[in-house]
């Protein structure tokens, strides 16, 4: 069974409201799940390909100053 993990985790949150994709966020980094793993990388991926060059520096920057 294939299972296209982006279309998913889009398909569940399209017309989300904010709260409910933060709540989402925040529960999947607390519980520390791995399973959490590839829909957070879903929403990064999102994030990236939507940001312009000034927010993606702020994230590259945020990234690097949090692994120090």
């Amino acid at each position: 069974m294939n299972i296209d993990i982006r279309k998913h985790i889009i398909s569940n949150f399209k017309g989300s409201e904010i709260d409910e994709i933060k709540a989402s966020i925040e529960a999947s980094i607390k519980e520390k799940d791995e399973i959490t793993l590839p829909g957070l990388g879903v929403f990064f991926e999102v994030l990236w390909t939507n940001s312009d060059e000034n927010n993606k520096d702020f994230i590259l920057n945020t990234l690097k100053n949090s692994l120090k």
